[in-house]
C-alpha cells in the first residue's frame, strides 16, 4: 500500500472513530508498526492529527471545551489511578485547593480518612465532598455551563483570602513549548491564582492531553509538577528535563 494510501486509511479511521490504535491501522494496512508511526508523525506535522500514546486523535480547535458530562467517561481509570496517587501526596492538616474538573473530582473518595480542608470552585464537587464529611469551602462566581466550574472577578476575590499548602489543578493540554493550557481564559485566570497562593502545585492531566494546546495558557511546564498516563519513554525523558513528572 501506497503512503498516501495508508495516510488516507488512518484519516478515515480518525474521521469514524476520533480516537485510533496504532494497532488499528495495522490491522486494516498490514504495514509494520514503525511504518504507522511514521505516518502520523507526518500527519501531525501536517496539523492533521494529534499524536497520543499508542495511537493518534482528531485535532481539536483552541477554543473548544467538552462538557463535564462527555469528560468524564473519557479515560476515566486512568483519571482515577492519577487521583490516587495526588491523594497519597496530601498529609493530614493540608489546607488543599482542589481545581473543578473530571480529574481532580476523582480525588475526593481517597481523602475519606485525612483531616484536610478542601477549598473548591467545583461546583459539582460540593456533593461528594460534603457526603464524604470532610470541610469545604466553595468560591463565589458565575457558574460556567460546561464545566460548572466557578470563575470570574468573585472567584478570584474569594480565593484571595486563602493560602494553601498544595494545589491540585487540570488541564486541557501541556506542551513543551506552550506549557499547560485550558479553553477559557477566565479559567486559566483561577488556576494562575489558586497556584500562586499554594505552596505546592500539581496538575493531573491523563496521557490524551499530551501536545494539545488550548487557547489560555495557565503556566509554563516548570512551574507545576505533572502527574500523567504512561506515555512514551522518549516523551517522558523530554519532560522530566523541564519539571517534575510522575508516571502512574
Amino acid at each position: 500500500m501506497l503512503t498516501t494510501e495508508r495516510q488516507e486509511v488512518i484519516l478515515n479511521l480518525l474521521a469514524e472513530k476520533k480516537t485510533i490504535k496504532i494497532q488499528d491501522v495495522i490491522d486494516v494496512t498490514n504495514a509494520s508498526e514503525s511504518t504507522i508511526r511514521r505516518d502520523l508523525t507526518e500527519l501531525e506535522n501536517q496539523h492533521k492529527l494529534t499524536r497520543i500514546h499508542g495511537g493518534a486523535t482528531v485535532n481539536e480547535r483552541k477554543i473548544h471545551e467538552h462538557s463535564i458530562l462527555d469528560k468524564s467517561t473519557r479515560n476515566l481509570q486512568e483519571k482515577i489511578d492519577i487521583a490516587k496517587y495526588a491523594s497519597s501526596l496530601i498529609e493530614d492538616e493540608d489546607c488543599i485547593y482542589l481545581d473543578a474538573g473530571t480529574t481532580t473530582l476523582q480525588i475526593i473518595p481517597f481523602l475519606v480518612h485525612k483531616e484536610v480542608v478542601v477549598v473548591t470552585n467545583g461546583f459539582t464537587h460540593v456533593e461528594a465532598l460534603v457526603k464524604h464529611g470532610i470541610t469545604t469551602y466553595l468560591t463565589g462566581g458565575f457558574v460556567k455551563g460546561k464545566t460548572s466550574a466557578l470563575v470570574g472577578p468573585q472567584t478570584i476575590q474569594s480565593l484571595e483570602n486563602y493560602r494553601f499548602d498544595k494545589c491540585f489543578l487540570g488541564a486541557n493540554g501541556f506542551h513543551e513549548e506552550f506549557g499547560y493550557t485550558t479553553p477559557d481564559p477566565e479559567e486559566a485566570a483561577v488556576k494562575q491564582l489558586a497556584s500562586k497562593l499554594a505552596e505546592k502545585t500539581y496538575i493531573l492531566a491523563d496521557q490524551s492531553k499530551y501536545g494539545k494546546v488550548s487557547f489560555a495558557k495557565i503556566d509554563d511546564l516548570e512551574n507545576a509538577a505533572l502527574l500523567t498516563g504512561n506515555l512514551e519513554n522518549h516523551t517522558i525523558e523530554k519532560l522530566k528535563k523541564m519539571t517534575t513528572v510522575k508516571v502512574i
